[in-house]
């Protein structure tokens, strides 16, 4: 997204299948490289993979995984590339991350440690969702420019 030129989407079809189709058409109309980044779950993630979409649904709701859509065409209309599509997180993330079998682990072996992961991790989750909500409300566009 630093180039400014590259179409980029963060998309979970757990949570939002909408905006996984919205991102596939603009990706595909867009005039150059696009890059859509899914999030795919994985039977190393220890957890039941029945579960795999209201899983993704956790991880969007918590802000480990916004879904967003960067297109530099918006910036031609006067709109900010930048589109974040999830809201605010809702979950806390040491609920979703306790419900997979590999933070599980370390929390059982080494608590201590696990304490401290997760304090970072919460940590680093609320400031790239600040981040990225702070990005999108930014002006961009042709007015910017004049």
């Amino acid at each position: 997204m630093t180039y400014g030129g590259i179409y980029v989407a963060k998309v979970a079809m757990g949570a939002n299948p909408n905006q996984v189709v919205k991102a596939f058409v603009e990706a595909e109309s867009y005039p150059g490289p696009s890059l859509i980044i899914a999030y795919s779950h994985c039977i190393a993630h220890g957890y039941n993979l029945v579960k795999g979409c209201e899983h993704q649904k956790q991880a969007v709701n918590t802000g480990h995984w916004p879904l967003y859509r960067f297109d530099p065409q918006l910036k031609e209309e006067g709109k900010n590339p930048l589109q974040l599509d999830s809201k605010a997180p809702t979950l806390d993330f040491e609920e979703y991350a306790y419900g997979e079998n590999r933070y599980r682990t370390l929390k059982q072996s080494k608590p201590e440690t696990a304490a401290q992961l997760l304090k970072l991790a919460k940590n680093d989750v609320a400031q790239r969702y600040a981040l990225m909500e702070q990005l999108a409300k930014l002006p961009c566009g042709r007015e910017q420019e004049e």
